[in-house]
């Protein structure tokens, strides 16, 4: 007989899973990299994402300067309004809802270039009360955005100004009062500076300015060497003589160019033993024109020791606009006075010596005659 089988008990109902939390949106980075961007206050992650601290009770941007949590009290956020539902306040130190600093740093460099470009621009002290800084920070900011001091950006814009205004005035008196000048006195200083000749002659078109010029062989090919009354103006290497004195009247479109053999045969003999010698010093006097920003890539280029290459970066760092790379680059090879100025000793961030005006394997030559051997260039401090 068999024994009766025990009352089955009822099915139970599945558990009903617990609601699942909407996924947030996916941010910008993953947390370990937005992680490593709070840690390294890395300023250019601004704007992609904030982070809030459980203890503080604050959210702020990645490159925030204040102290740093500790991560297991940070969140992260997408967006500024994000943080502040989840009732996070703003960081009265980084202003997280604002623009980010770069946003705002370059609206203001805007309006101090409008003050700047006034006939009488203000002083560094007068900028920064218009900027509601110190005169110490608005020219740190300044040369960093724009690779230049207040100063010399004003001088600059004040050459543009006097540039064309001697081109428009019935007269020279006109055209220093039209370019903001209160005295000739300051006007004749001025116009010795930025356009290396007279006023008189800028007026005439440059005609009355006279460059002489003469050519030397090397062991790298021709050299041109060009003079005015206050000293060397150019430097080419090259192969074709035509090819390069088409490229000095490009360079000097209004001077009237002269050739000088005999009487330029020093100068050239001394240029062309440097091409040979490049790691020799010379006294000859030079006469080089350009821009705020190209004359202080050039004097951080006169500064490189024999022997030595910088990267672009470097260089740009030791001209004070670490951000200006590919500007310091234009600059070197702006430069007009080859050898003299050594932009050879400057090499790409990968050590390529590609980027020369003149030719990689004369930069090579170059860079192989101040070691004295055939042997790479060793780097500077910094490399």
């Amino acid at each position: 007989m068999s024994t009766p089988s025990a009352p089955s008990r009822p099915a139970r109902a599945p558990a009903a899973r617990p609601t699942r939390r909407p996924t947030p949106a996916r941010a910008p980075h993953p947390p370990d990299a937005r992680w490593r961007a709070v840690a390294e206050r890395d300023a250019s992650a601004d704007g992609r994402f904030v982070y809030s601290v459980a203890t503080t009770g604050v959210y702020c941007r990645p490159g925030c300067p204040s102290r740093r949590p500790r991560e297991e009290h940070v969140a992260f956020h997408d967006t500024p309004a994000d943080a502040e539902r989840a009732g996070f306040r703003a960081c009265l130190r980084c202003l997280p809802a604002g623009p980010p600093a770069a946003v705002r740093d370059a609206n203001q460099i805007t309006a101090l270039c409008r003050l700047l470009d006034a006939p009488t621009p203000p002083g560094l002290a007068e900028l920064g009360r218009a900027a509601g800084r110190s005169a110490y920070h608005v020219q740190r900011v300044f040369k960093a955005a724009t690779g230049v001091t207040p100063r010399e950006y004003a001088a600059e814009r004040r050459a543009e100004r006097l540039r064309a205004s001697l081109g428009a005035a019935t007269s020279v008196t006109e055209a220093a009062f039209d370019a903001g000048f209160s005295g000739l006195g300051r006007f004749y200083e001025a116009t010795d500076r930025a356009l290396g000749m007279t006023p008189s002659a800028f007026r005439a078109g440059g005609a009355l300015e006279s460059i002489r010029y003469a050519f030397g062989v090397s062991s790298l090919g021709e050299v041109l060497v060009a003079v005015t009354a206050r000293g060397v103006c150019a430097v080419f290497l090259g192969d074709d003589r035509e090819a390069l004195r088409a490229d000095l009247a490009r360079r000097f479109p209004r001077a009237n160019l002269a050739r000088a053999d005999d009487a330029l045969a020093a100068t050239v003999s001394e240029l062309v033993s440097l091409v040979e010698e490049p790691a020799r010093a010379t006294t000859l006097p030079l006469d080089v024109r350009g821009t705020a920003f190209q004359l202080r890539v050039w004097r951080a280029l006169s500064e490189i020791p024999p022997g030595e290459i910088r990267s672009y970066l470097e260089l740009a760092r030791a001209a004070g606009v670490p951000r200006a790379v590919r500007a310091v680059a234009g600059a070197c090879g702006a430069n007009p006075v080859s050898v003299v100025i050594p932009c050879h000793r400057v090499v790409r961030g990968d050590g390529d010596l590609s980027g020369y005006r003149w030719g990689v394997e004369r930069k090579r030559a170059l860079l192989v005659r101040e070691r004295g051997a055939a042997s790479p260039p060793r780097r500077g401090p910094n490399g």
